[in-house]
């Protein structure tokens, strides 16, 4: 805004009229007289002219005085979440000084992130990640031992360093919850309230201040849907830095959430529904032309795509990067994933063999799934299961998940007679038909038309006893190598991926995924399926070597002083890990999930009829127990039950014709966009 200039004589006369009292009211009213009279003007003229004329060179030029004013504001109810937060979740953060509940899982995870050691986990790296970086700064080495809940940290230990992260996102979450609900347009008061049952809630508290991923996954899916509601503000000016940056900034904090644990996805896919929602509104705007709705479009739904497949990607490259060398969890993983460890089944390469040829001893391994070796042993299947069926009476074959002598196998041409390996090398092509010997029982793989023990309609796997009755071996198989473009037709230890499909039925050789009872001593079944492409009729050789002598004895005297060992180095690509990592991770945890003393139904979470006990001192009865606060669980159980009955209520109401509210409240009440006002 300019500012006045009032001449020397208002000047004169503001100064005298300030000395008498008069009140700057009547100053500028006065000053406005006197600007406006002809005489003030005809003096002032009179006395410019009456000064003398200056060269310009000679004028003493005043210097350009610039104004800046800097305004600062805070939300004081923002401040206050912030403070206590941290107040609540860093005091006394490295108390209790021992493991408490699944501290004793993600340290483990973050002592091998520490010394580079492959581990398997259900979940995303990231928010192991995070608490690894924290550690690494903090000075962790990855030496101390996760052994039990209760165990003590040393004094050297960095706890602070590693409990940050989590008590950070957890002290930031109620200031983001308040955001969120003032983006959404609800009052600062209902925002305030919203945030302070957050910060207040004894759950969210507990679970701040220890190694978990819950605090992380609730602020980046918050402070994600926070970033979208923002990006839709910018829809007036798109393409502008701002539309960019809480679109992306958005994404990348929703897509982080789903990098800690796959529910985080639930988040992500609301975020994708606010974005697209957006746009469909914006369809109705005529101000806009076809070609701008297009390109808006387009533009979404790359930055859509292209961020989070970015960053969860190159997550999942940091995680397979650092976790090169091989570790405890590396038996879940293919024998070639294994392979392409360092110091995992390559560790002893020297000598062993390639090809498998006849007289081949192999361990036979479930490629996909449960990390299962076809087995067998002396016992045999009972006359009759308790169903009443019978059953071949032949030898036991199963699949066990431990390393054991009676895992090998000796491949064998059914048109030779020995099992010892000549030279040249009789190699085992594609399509070739073959028998497996159990290595130390001397019996053949063998299935007959008799229904399995456990999966009735698939048919039994044995080895084979002459028993003198009309039941002649059926004992011949079929080498398909399923990725023969990928490693040849020559039957390769670790790499082909085979399927063994039985000559006389044309079935194939499946890890049914079912459990033996006590005869079979809790080992899993093997069953021919007539369904051969599926995933759990693939099979790989693990452990591989050459027999050296026919005679039986002999044979089984090396087989139990062997070393089980692979075979050769393996390279696996980024995506040959990625796929095979996801497969294990979505597709074989469940087969481990087991009810514990800690589990409870979905149902005892609103009503907080079941809680956790962390942690308890055995000396003191100190505890930590999580548990959420009775007033805020009970209270948002009962708002949600009754948001749900006047829903249904008023829309009973309005298909009637009675109409209770308002059209306004109506559209807050149904519609979030109108409630904060984002159509047009």
């Amino acid at each position: 805004m300019g500012m006045l200039q009032p001449t020397q004589d208002a000047e004169l006369i503001n100064r005298k009229a300030s000395k008498k009292g008069k009140t700057d009211k009547d100053l500028l009213k006065r000053n406005k007289i006197i600007e406006s009279e002809p005489d003030t003007e005809k003096r002032e003229m009179e006395t410019d002219s009456k000064r003398p004329t200056q060269n310009p060179t000679e004028l003493n030029l005043q210097p350009v005085k610039f104004q800046c004013q800097i305004s600062f504001q805070f939300d004081l109810a923002s401040l206050i979440c912030l403070v206590v937060g941290i107040a609540t979740r860093f005091y006394n953060l490295t108390q209790p000084h021992s493991i408490v509940f699944d501290e004793l899982h993600y340290g483990k995870y973050v002592s091998l992130y520490m010394k580079r050691t492959f581990f398997f986990d259900s979940q995303p790296p990231l928010g192991k990640q995070l608490i690894a970086l924290a550690a690494y700064i903090g000075g962790y080495t990855g030496d101390f031992k996760f052994v039990a809940i209760g165990a003590a940290y040393p004094e050297n230990f960095p706890l602070f360093a590693v409990r940050f992260i989590p008590a950070l996102c957890g002290a930031l979450l109620p200031v983001s919850v308040y955001y969120l609900l003032l983006q959404l347009g609800l009052k600062q008061l209902t925002a305030a309230t919203a945030a302070f049952l957050i910060l207040f809630d004894n759950a969210l508290l507990t679970q701040s201040r220890f190694i978990l991923m819950e605090p992380m996954l609730l602020l980046f899916s918050v402070f994600g849907l926070y970033c979208l509601l923002k990006f839709i503000r910018c829809r007036e000016s798109p393409y502008t830095f701002a539309w960019f940056a809480w679109l992306i900034v958005g994404l990348f904090s929703l897509t982080a959430a789903v990098c800690i644990k796959f529910v985080g996805l639930c988040s992500l896919l609301l975020g994708f529904y606010v974005v697209w929602r957006d746009m469909w509104s914006l369809v109705a705007n005529k101000n806009l032309s076809i070609w701008s709705l297009v390109s808006q479009a387009l533009v979404r739904a790359v930055v859509l795509f292209a961020v989070p497949v970015a960053l969860y990607l190159s997550l999942f490259h940091v995680h397979l990067s650092i976790l090169n060398k091989a570790g405890p969890h590396d038996s879940v993983m293919t024998s070639a994933f294994q392979a392409s460890l360092e110091g995992g089944l390559a560790s002893i390469t020297k000598g062993q063999p390639l090809q498998i040829a006849h007289g081949s001893q192999i361990t036979l391994r479930h490629s996909h799934g449960r990390t299962c070796w076809m087995h067998s042993h002396a016992a045999v299947y009972p006359v009759r299961y308790p169903d009443k069926r019978g059953s071949s009476h032949q030898q036991q074959v199963t699949c066990y998940s431990f390393k054991d002598v009676n895992n090998w196998w000796i491949v064998k041409r059914p048109s030779r007679s020995d099992l010892a390996v000549s030279r040249p090398i009789d190699a085992i092509k594609d399509g070739d038909i073959i028998q497996l010997v159990h290595g130390m029982t001397s019996r053949a793989l063998n299935s007959h038309d008799v229904a399995a023990p456990v999966s009735p309609q698939n048919q039994e796997v044995s080895c084979y006893i002459d028993y003198n009755i009309s039941m002649p071996a059926q004992n011949l198989w079929r080498v398909d190598i399923i990725n023969k473009d990928q490693v040849g037709d020559v039957w390769h230890t670790i790499e082909s991926m085979v399927r063994l499909v039985h000559v006389n039925t044309s079935q194939a050789l499946k890890f049914s995924g079912k459990q033996l009872p006590d005869w079979g001593f809790n080992q899993h079944e093997i069953v021919t399926d007539r369904v051969v492409i599926q995933d759990d009729t693939v099979w790989n050789v693990e452990e591989h070597r050459y027999t050296k002598s026919d005679d039986q004895k002999e044979r089984e005297r090396d087989m139990v002083h062997a070393e089980m060992i692979p075979t050769r180095p393996t390279t696996l690509s980024f995506w040959d890990k990625i796929v095979e990592l996801h497969m294990k991770m979505l597709f074989s945890s469940s087969d481990t999930l087991q009810d514990h003393m800690y589990s409870s139904q979905p149902l005892d979470w609103p009503l907080l009829s079941r809680g956790i006990a962390y942690w308890v001192n055995t000396t003191t009865n100190a505890q930590v127990h999580l548990i959420g606060n009775v007033a805020i669980w009970y209270s948002g159980t009962i708002a949600i039950f009754s948001y749900c009955v006047l829903l249904v209520w008023y829309l009973c109401r309005m298909r009637r014709k009675i109409y209770d509210i308002s059209a306004g409240e109506y559209e807050k009440y149904f519609k979030w966009e109108r409630a904060v006002n984002l159509n047009y």
